[in-house]
């Protein structure tokens, strides 16, 4: 990997392959540029490798008559057929922890076990995600063959160099924090989105998108009177299957952890929880914590953060995450400790929208239109005005332009959806941005666990009516069903204290890094504001202005931009970016 090593692929694989008509040569090609990989399954236009034994989930696989010490296989046969034929039978596999057990259709699969997978069905071979694209699928199409991996790099090794950039997906990064639709860093490398397929028929000889509306878009939740109780029920059931493995669930100051681990806790589970500092310079987490846990009576470590190392662990979280979304650098250390830890980690993912409105204002509830509701939407999903601007005027103007139309496109199955508000965020800010940090920092070495991901959990949560969630009130209710004492602890989701802790990413190493990886970005013609570049000019202690939310997110995602210049220079094609060019 570069710059980098590959993750330890224990809890999930790592798969590549390709459908349709591939080259062999360009197959192997990219079989060596990741993970070591095994054969899993080759039939008529189809090869499928993983970094670990792969057993279909329906159909039947003869494993390979041939396997160097690598684990890399020649030959075998599928189905009592030659491996280079076509089975008589479905024939298919998926990737993720859980997954179905016996045939399915290929969206059934991925709203029921958010597992991205490969179908052979003898006419056509399906390539797919999970409902909300969790797991990525990455794709490189080329002539009438899609080469496919579960990261972005190794298929670089197919992309023609220089490699061009994709200024839409900075774009979004930088005004968002993460990209949208099938966008990624580089314009050769496309992510397959959230319930959606490719699909190769034998017959036409071409490669088809297979796009659909996930359950709970095809169906709209109408209010069933669900309460509080009924939701705690729910998240029984949903850790239930867990019941026999140790679990460790992260404790927070917040709403999300602490109904997680009273749940935990009242299914008589094995738990630890842990705490780190979010390095958002108040570190309530830290004292919030100690109250739940000692409540709840749980084990609990704090897992201390260097300020010296923040640079080694921003880079860390960023090549992780292959330069996707300028979040979770603060979750690195930890991380990296929950991979030995020998447990499957709960994380509250998709809490906030689906309970508690986040990020749905009071503007985006009481728009009149469709176009309203989008812009309020949007905007507060959009970082908000820094102190001083930081990009150009022209900049500015080309991301606020694309990053509209692609938000636009990406939400548009859900238009005029009774709830349209939190499934918007749900998959944009959610899917693309926050999944990162369980699946790609803590996964794939260690299991995450998503309970209000689970199906009737997150259907009975839909349900409710927005008004309902306004000001945390039926999340509340919810804590109280789950524990009163623990409900009424202190809480990061109510108003803070104001005590002020040094930012990580503020100090006087991180400020000496940020700023060389500013320098780069300051190369890119047209890019910084004037008062931006009179800051790169001032050297490392001119950012120290930047302690506000917005301005420290804006200056976030900027750096991530320079270190991904830094990174791959050497292979970079023009770099002049189409406002420069218009200009």
């Amino acid at each position: 990997m570069r710059q980098g090593k590959w993750p330890r692929y224990a809890a999930r694989p790592y798969v590549c392959g390709a459908i349709g008509a591939y080259d062999p040569v360009r197959l192997d090609r990219l079989r060596g540029a990741g993970p070591a990989v095994r054969e899993a399954y080759r039939g008529t236009d189809v090869a499928l490798f993983a970094s670990a034994a792969l057993t279909p989930y329906a159909g039947t696989v003869r494993p390979p008559e041939h396997e160097d010490a690598a684990g890399l296989s020649e030959g075998g046969s599928v189905n009592g057929s030659p491996r280079t034929g076509t089975p008589s039978g479905p024939v298919a596999f998926a990737w993720a922890e859980r997954r179905p057990a016996a045939a399915a259709d290929w969206q059934d699969v991925g709203e029921t076990w958010e597992t991205p997978g490969l179908i052979d069905r003898g006419d056509a071979v399906v390539l797919h995600t999970g409902a909300f694209g969790l797991i990525d699928v990455y794709y490189l199409a080329e002539d009438d063959a899609i080469y496919f991996a579960g990261a972005i790099e190794p298929l670089l090794a197919l992309a023609p160099r220089p490699y061009e950039v994709d200024w839409d997906a900075w774009a979004a990064i930088l005004k968002l924090t993460y990209p949208l639709l099938d966008a990624t860093p580089y314009r050769a490398v496309r992510r397959l989105p959230g319930s959606s397929a490719l699909v190769w028929s034998r017959a036409s000889r071409r490669i088809t998108a297979d796009k659909r509306a996930p359950r709970w878009v095809r169906d709209e939740p109408f209010d069933r009177g669900v309460t509080g109780a009924d939701m705690v029920a729910l998240l029984h059931e949903a850790l239930k299957p867990y019941d026999d493995r140790p679990l460790l669930v992260p404790v927070s100051g917040g709403y999300d952890s602490r109904l997680l681990a009273s749940v935990a806790v009242a299914r008589r589970m094995d738990v630890e929880s842990w705490t780190t500092s979010p390095d958002d310079g108040l570190d309530n987490d830290l004292d919030f914590a100690r109250y739940v846990t000692r409540e709840l009576g749980i084990p609990h470590r704090i897992v201390p953060q260097d300020p010296a190392a923040y640079p080694d662990e921003a880079r860390w979280a960023a090549r992780r995450l292959e330069y996707l979304t300028s979040h979770h650098a603060w979750y690195s250390p930890f991380a990296r400790e929950v991979h030995d830890a020998g447990r499957a980690v709960v994380d509250g993912l998709a809490g906030g929208p689906l309970m508690k409105n986040f990020l749905i204002t009071a503007d985006a509830v009481q728009a009149g239109g469709t176009t309203d509701r989008r812009d309020a939407l949007l905007a507060a999903l959009t970082l908000g005005e820094p102190h001083l601007p930081p990009l150009s005027d022209r900049a500015a103007a080309f991301a606020d332009d694309r990053v509209t139309e692609a938000f636009t496109q990406a939400t548009s199955m859900l238009r005029g959806h009774r709830a349209e508000l939190p499934l918007s965020v749900l998959h944009t800010r959610t899917a693309r941005g926050i999944a990162r940090s369980p699946v790609n920092l803590v996964g794939p070495e260690a299991t995450p666990v998503f309970p209000f991901l689970h199906p009737e959990f997150f259907d009975a949560a839909l349900s409710v009516p927005v008004e309902r969630k306004e000001g945390g009130r039926f999340y509340r209710e919810i804590l109280r069903a789950a524990g009163p004492k623990v409900a009424a602890l202190p809480s990061t989701n109510a108003a803070l204290p104001h005590r002020r802790v040094p930012l990580r990413s503020g100090g006087p190493v991180a400020r000496e890094w940020n700023h060389r990886m500013l320098v780069r970005a300051a190369a890119v013609p047209g890019l910084l504001s004037e008062p931006m570049r009179d800051v790169v000019a001032g050297g490392p202690d001119a950012l120290v202005a930047f302690g506000s939310w917005n301005s420290r997110f804006w200056l976030r995602g900027l750096v991530l931009f320079g270190s991904w210049l830094t990174d791959y220079a050497d292979v970079l094609g023009d770099l002049t970016p189409p406002w420069a060019e218009a200009g």
